[in-house]
């Protein structure tokens, strides 16, 4: 496995972390960083579109597809892949941020919202940081739910190598 730091952001469903992460990821770009986000879906995901080449060569039972224009490139595992498999591709960037892996072994952001109704996903005592609108007393810094640029230095002070 690569040494690129790992930080997971881990909420329940319709907490928010695609859209925090969405207002973060440029106060990261902005500080230099570099990054990369590996996503989580615990639903059958599809990225080809039906007719295409990439998706008949996949429906022809292709184990692994890969499609490259001259900006983009994408790598179709038509299999299960380890997470750690996947993060060990992953190269040229300053962090890797996940979104869920919450029984991941890197450091965590829980995040919890209280229109939502549901609790932080962790022990606050096993996490790097909560992100949350519910009162209560944290063992380790709690940001607001707007409070992206915090975040960003948070990450940038604590994870990202000489960030």
């Amino acid at each position: 496995m690569s040494n690129i730091p790992i930080i997971s952001f881990v909420a329940f469903s319709n907490t928010g972390k695609t859209t925090f992460l969405e207002k973060l990821i440029p106060c990261l770009k902005a500080k230099g960083i570099r990054l990369a986000v590996l996503k989580h879906d615990a639903h059958e995901f599809q990225i080809d579109k039906e007719g295409k080449d990439s998706w008949r060569m996949t429906q022809a039972g292709a184990d692994v597809t890969v499609i490259t224009s001259a900006t983009h490139a994408a790598i179709m595992e038509n299999r299960p892949v380890d997470v750690n498999a996947l993060l060990a591709k992953i190269t040229d960037v300053d962090i890797i941020i996940t979104e869920g892996y919450k029984d991941g072994t890197w450091p965590k952001i829980a995040m919890a919202r209280a229109a939502n109704g549901k609790p932080l996903p962790l022990d606050p005592a096993d996490c790097a940081a909560v992100v949350t609108d519910l009162p209560g007393d944290y063992p380790c810094p709690v940001f607001a739910l707007d409070e992206y640029e915090a975040v960003g230095c948070f990450i940038a002070e604590n994870f990202v190598k000489n960030g």
